[in-house]
């Protein structure tokens, strides 16, 4: 019934409770939660990683110039369309969106520091 979720894993759709997407550099960050199972102390996710699709847009009223602009693939695209019949997701109102900025705000200021916790340690390797 949902053949693009199979291909990833998801054998059962119905356990799914929600789904977000994100975008990191140059690919987009698909997290798929499930309703947790009892006994289960955390609930369930798997994380999916997709290449945005690079694209040359010609500029208008240019001759021969190009822009190189991204989009999502055409298979996350799929997936979101049978992730969005499953979960039936609502619209957001403006404290929704505003919520869910921080939160990608609050989760870029962890990879950031992470990454560069990383690159300090290895410039310590070097002394």
């Amino acid at each position: 019934m949902y053949p693009n979720l199979q291909k990833l894993g998801i054998t059962e759709p119905k356990l799914i409770a929600r789904y977000s997407l994100r975008q990191e550099a140059q690919v987009d960050v698909l997290k798929v939660y499930f309703h947790k199972q009892k006994g289960e102390l955390f609930a369930k996710s798997v994380k999916f990683k997709y290449p945005r699709q690079r694209k040359s847009i010609r500029l208008e009223n240019s001759q021969g110039r190009y822009k190189e602009t991204t989009e999502v693939s055409p298979n996350l695209t799929q997936i979101m369309t049978e992730l969005n019949k499953i979960t039936k997701p609502k619209a957001m109102d403006s404290a929704d969106i505003k919520h869910k900025i921080l939160t990608d705000l609050r989760h870029l200021e962890k990879v950031v520091s992470g990454k560069i916790a990383e690159i300090e340690a290895d410039l310590e390797k070097l002394k």
